[in-house]
């Protein structure tokens, strides 16, 4: 998910769920809208689960040396669904509010 930037945003670390961002400018960001924001969250959400899923088949396989590592991608996932589940749920109210206008 892209937020566009305002003015200059400083340099971020990288850290092992983040990828890397670099200093941006307004004009270089590309602004997908709701729609893209939404897919790229539910395209996040699809591999959290699949990595999820990944670690529980290694841990039932008696694979996985450390549980903390499924245990975290797990909840990363629950978390996830429940925030991509609210956002849909307050974009399907706002259009029912909408459509309710009179006009």
């Amino acid at each position: 998910m892209t937020i566009p930037a305002i003015g200059q945003v400083p340099s971020v670390t990288a850290t092992g769920y983040l990828p890397e961002t670099t200093s941006t400018t307004a004009t270089e960001s590309t602004d997908t809208g709701f729609a893209g924001a939404l897919t790229g969250a539910v395209d996040n959400l699809q591999q959290l689960q699949s990595t999820s899923n990944t670690y529980a088949i290694q841990a039932v396989t008696g694979d996985l040396d450390d549980i903390h590592t499924a245990t975290l991608a797990a909840s990363r996932a629950q978390v996830t669904l429940e925030l991509v589940a609210a956002v849909r749920n307050k974009g399907v109210e706002a259009f029912n509010d909408i459509m309710r206008m009179q006009a």
